[in-house]
């Protein structure tokens, strides 16, 4: 159980020890300034660890913010430091110093011990503890009141303050994410909210509800794929319902400040999962009515994990870049100075709740044919928004990339052996990384449509040598981030194009499984870099043979082998993949969470 340590003599009538009881501290009592340190001293070293001014007046809800949330090793409110285990030894010697500066303590003629002084304990380590250069997070507490009152007249303004906030509401509209789509914002937030509390209440964890949001979407992918209109409007229900879910568990999480590794990463992967799952169950629905639209619902997931790729990329190269300050990114914070514009270019970009309320209405009305087509023009037009913004951005900003984003950019590329070979044993350097990269992607589209049966294997060895040229240097151009977005559409596109030409039953379904193991593996990689995990080990990239050594396998596949042939061998790597990268995965990931892995909290994509 976490320790908590009032620290000076209690104030009568204060509700501070009952407040952190109800928080799941132990609470003690240091009237004197060793009595903290033994105290501290005397916490086992794997619990949390807080030190509380017993003047203390504020709201529960500050308290929780500052005292219970794992994804800090500090963290403080006025008149509250805690330390997480890893953060406990900073905290240890700032008290220490603390206790030995005679500036802060007084004589206590009374006991004969160092009485606390009347300046905050709490807050004097906060501020040693900055002098030391440990990052202690400050925790925003907008409306809700946290003080240390010296006087009684203090004490009674800061108790009316208190009295004039209400804590669960400012609690209730802290769980909803600040930047959420128009959709979410105003058709599912206002009642998914008060479903994160209901959870809350009754012990749920987010995962517990996360995995509910992945099994009813299933559920309407079986729905959709029956091919019935009851099932079509079945399945248009559910996966609202599974949307609403997604939002709970997010919510649910800060609600009750329940953030994990393994929480984060079970969010962002069902997430993809369920669309994925709910885009095959139409195709299946639709073959059921004599419809083939598996080519529409493999296009609709490579234009999705592009865009994904995308934001992605961008993200991790402006991450830590310096004068990262443009005329487009000047003009856009303008226009969210203007109401209606703010949700007008979130609704453009179809972010998850306005893409998934489309396709649930068209799938109860219309055709799965017409719903894949909608998505694919809405997608693509959000896809073409979104990327030349953020071109203009990047070619009118003057921002010095750093080597961490560059390392990022060249684990999302996902180069493999061959690439890596190829490009260490070319005599120079052909060009910028991203000219080079787009180059080498245009040759394997036109040896695509070449109508020759080994042209493609010629392109993508071209293709392969062009990603080994692209990452001989770092990725620190204007347009690099756009490197790994092309080595994804062209793998991705390899696969879609071949399996459409070898135009057999069974194909399409086939590089529908290959894509969606492969782009597992690339969100994979993007969770691990967001979480500060690094990217996945060089064994498991060499092992997938990476995007280049795929994209060269498929070629040949489809120039060596008969049409029938090819869709087994498609469904054969589709398995293998799937099986190398799901197992490595897990692992890592449980491991992580097993470990005691710094807990984050991804907001992700903005639903």
């Amino acid at each position: 159980m976490s320790t908590a340590i009032l620290t000076g003599q209690p104030v009568p009538g204060s509700s501070i020890e009952r407040d952190l009881r109800s928080l799941g501290f132990d609470v003690r009592i240091a009237t004197v300034a060793a009595d903290a340190e033994r105290l501290v001293a005397e916490t086992p070293c794997d619990v949390r660890v807080a030190l509380v001014d017993a003047r203390f007046v504020g709201h529960p809800h500050a308290l929780r913010l500052g005292l219970t949330d794992p994804r800090f090793p500090l963290a403080a409110i006025p008149g509250a430091i805690t330390a997480r285990p890893e953060g406990r030894s900073a905290l240890t010697r700032a008290l220490a110093r603390e206790n030995s500066t005679p500036t802060l303590a007084r004589e206590n003629s009374a006991g004969g011990g160092t009485a606390l002084a009347v300046a905050s304990l709490p807050d004097s380590l906060v501020t040693a503890l900055d002098d030391d250069g440990t990052t202690v997070h400050r925790v925003e507490l907008g409306s809700l009141v946290a003080a240390v009152p010296a006087d009684p007249q203090a004490r009674n303004e800061a108790r009316q303050a208190v009295a004039e906030v209400d804590d669960e509401a400012v609690r209730l509209k802290s769980a909803v994410k600040s930047r959420d789509g128009f959709f979410t914002t105003f058709f599912i937030s206002p009642y998914s909210r008060y479903l994160a509390r209901w959870c809350a209440r009754r012990g749920l964890t987010p995962n517990q509800v996360t995995t509910a949001s992945l099994l009813t979407a299933l559920v309407a992918a079986g729905c959709a794929a029956t091919g019935t209109r009851i099932g079509f409007v079945a399945a248009g229900v559910l996966l609202i319902a599974s949307f609403v879910l997604d939002c709970t568990d997010g919510q649910l999480a800060r609600y009750s400040l329940q953030y994990s590794t393994l929480g984060a990463w079970l969010d962002a992967t069902f997430d993809r999962a369920k669309e994925y799952a709910y885009y095959a169950g139409l195709a299946l629905g639709a073959a059921r009515g004599g419809d083939d639209v598996w080519a529409l619902a493999l296009g609709a997931m490579v234009l999705q994990t592009c865009r994904h790729v995308v934001d992605f990329s961008f993200n991790e190269a402006n991450h830590d870049a310096t004068a990262n300050t443009s005329p487009t990114a000047a003009l856009s914070d303008k226009l969210d100075s203007v109401g209606w514009t703010v949700w007008l270019r979130r609704m453009i970009v179809l972010p998850i709740g306005e893409r998934w309320a489309m396709i649930a209405v068209l799938t109860a009305v219309t055709t799965p044919r017409i719903t894949f087509s909608v998505l694919l023009v809405g997608c693509a037009l959000a896809a073409t928004y979104t990327t030349a913004g953020r071109v203009l951005r990047s070619l009118t900003r003057k921002a010095r990339r750093t080597d961490r984003a560059a390392k990022a950019l060249a684990d999302l590329a996902d180069n493999g052996p061959l690439a890596s070979f190829l490009g260490r044993v070319s005599p120079r350097q052909l060009g910028g990384p991203f000219l080079v990269a787009l180059a080498g992607t245009a040759v394997l589209a036109v040896s695509l449509f070449s109508g020759v049966t080994w042209a493609p294997v010629a392109g993508a060895l071209i293709y392969a040598n062009a990603a080994g040229q692209a990452l001989r240097r770092p990725l620190k151009g204007a347009l690099d981030w756009l490197v790994p977005p092309l080595l994804r559409a062209a793998e991705y596109g390899t696969v879609l194009i071949l399996a459409a030409q070898a135009d057999v039953n069974g194909a399409l379904p086939a590089a529908f499984g290959l894509v969606a193991a492969v782009a597992y593996h690339h969100y994979d990689t993007v969770y691990r870099i967001r979480g500060n995990a690094g990217a996945p080990p060089a064994w498991l990239v060499r092992a997938i043979g990476g995007h280049e050594g795929r994209t060269l396998l498929v070629t040949v596949l489809a120039a060596a082998l008969t049409a029938s042939q090819f869709k087994v061998a498609l469904t054969v790597l589709a398995v293998a993949v799937a099986l190398v990268v799901l197992v490595e995965s897990i692992r890592f990931w449980v491991s992580a969470h097993l470990g005691g892995a710094p807990a984050v909290h991804d907001e992700g994509e903005t639903a």
